[in-house]
């Protein structure tokens, strides 16, 4: 590869694996371009909305053994927060099927392990970017809790917790008076906490995303606001990016921008079983007696996460494709279990969101070069999207500048496909 002064890498996607790599890139000494049809760290941001929690020990995948069996049911219960719109079942079945055939004890063990290197150091990860940068001051250290309403209905996430045990993750329990004694606001219907130390949150995930993109460009970053159309390569590597815009000439890319990254691919000859999983959140704005600290809400499973502007709840998977409005029932949910969660709970006002998590079909993210295309996949983090993001740039930027991390990288290989 030609020296750091020669290499230019067009970035495309402004979300938090686009301006990680970038910053990590420029630290490098190596231009950087990141291409984004929205403006970094807006509501059009698929970084902007989820639950802000760098969550280290979500080495759980959804496809746990069992799932088969129970999916009908959980399609039915409108206590339990799945979503489908029905009309898109048809097209969604391939897909599906591909997903589901992972729910087995097996793959379940691999694609904890593998997912485990890009997580359990997350809350270093997002220090490390962020350091002497204005995007610090929405970094805060905390505990993660899981609120479960019984001792029951722990031992019920056996499993999850046994997954989590084998990534070095242990649960501090509280039981019975302790429940709310940590939290005073939550309901008495809720009787277990198992409390996860050493992990941390984002104050505001679209204000943390500007902040690093303004740090990208202080580094000597550009962006531009286009959409991607297309690659041009040459000798079977790419030189140019075709945007709506200016082409863009180029040595290397990374590939960054979510869901989207899909089509992308294609016109690189590579076919992604990957999916949007439709989440929500809403923002209870100038919520009083909410939680103090990020909790995962197993009866919902939701998070609620206090934020500089309320109390974000976020969750809710639905599938629906990339084309639908926001679905009433989804909210609806939201709104009712958070309200059992925390009947104490004011506010001003509210806000919903609806985004796109990018969901390949075997729930490992795609990190690394697409054959010998000069083309980077940074896409495809599911539910870790920003907790995993900072580390997968660092990783990006470091096959590219020559940096290689100390991490096997076999299970993230954008051809496993």
């Amino acid at each position: 590869m030609s020296g750091a002064a020669s290499t230019h890498v067009v970035v495309i996607g402004a979300g938090i694996v686009g301006v990680s790599t970038a910053i990590w890139l420029r630290r490098a000494g190596i231009d950087v371009t990141v291409v984004d049809r929205v403006e970094p760290g807006t509501s059009a941001s698929t970084s902007y909305g989820n639950a802000g929690v760098l969550a280290a020990c979500s080495v759980a995948p959804v496809t746990a053994p069992g799932m088969i069996a129970k999916s009908p049911k959980m399609l039915l219960d409108p206590e339990f927060p799945l979503f489908l719109r029905w009309s898109y079942l048809p097209k969604l079945t391939p897909w599906l099927l591909k997903y589901l055939s992972h729910a087995n004890d097996k793959d379940t063990r691999r694609i904890s392990d593998s997912l485990a290197p890009i997580l359990y150091d997350s809350p270093s990860q997002h220090e490390a970017l962020a350091k002497g940068t204005e995007a610090k001051e929405w970094l805060v250290n905390s505990d993660y809790s899981f609120v479960y309403p019984s001792r029951e209905a722990f031992e019920a996430d056996r499993y999850t917790w046994m997954l989590r045990r084998t990534a070095g993750f242990e649960p501090e329990l509280l039981e019975g008076p302790a429940v709310q004694e940590f939290e005073p606001n939550l309901s008495p219907d809720m009787k277990l906490l198992a409390v996860m130390h050493d992990h941390g949150y984002v104050r505001d995930p679209g204000k943390y995303i500007l902040a690093l993109s303004q740090e990208a460009k202080k580094l000597g970053a550009k962006f531009v606001q286009a959409e991607v159309k297309d690659f041009v390569l040459t000798d079977g590597r790419v030189s140019k990016v075709v945007t709506s815009g200016e082409d863009l000439d180029c040595t290397q890319v990374v590939l960054a921008t979510g869901v989207w990254s899909g089509g992308l691919a294609k016109k690189l000859g590579l076919a992604v079983p990957l999916e949007s999983e439709r989440g929500y959140h809403i923002v209870f704005r100038s919520a009083e007696n909410g939680p103090e600290t990020p909790m995962m809400i197993t009866t919902g499973k939701f998070v609620a996460t206090p934020m500089k502007a309320g109390l974000r709840c976020a969750g809710i998977v639905e599938f629906g494709g990339l084309e639908a409005s926001a679905s009433k029932a989804p909210l609806e949910f939201l709104r009712r279990k958070v309200a059992q969660t925390f009947p104490k709970l004011t506010f001003e006002k509210e806000e919903s969101w609806l985004g796109h998590r990018p969901a390949p079909s075997d729930s490992l993210p795609l990190i690394g070069e697409i054959g010998a295309s000069g083309v980077f996949a940074g896409f495809g983090h599911h539910h870790i999207g920003l907790t995993a993001g900072p580390k997968t740039g660092r990783i990006l930027a470091g096959l590219i500048s020559g940096d290689r991390q100390n991490i096997d990288l076999s299970a993230y290989n954008p051809q496993r496909f």
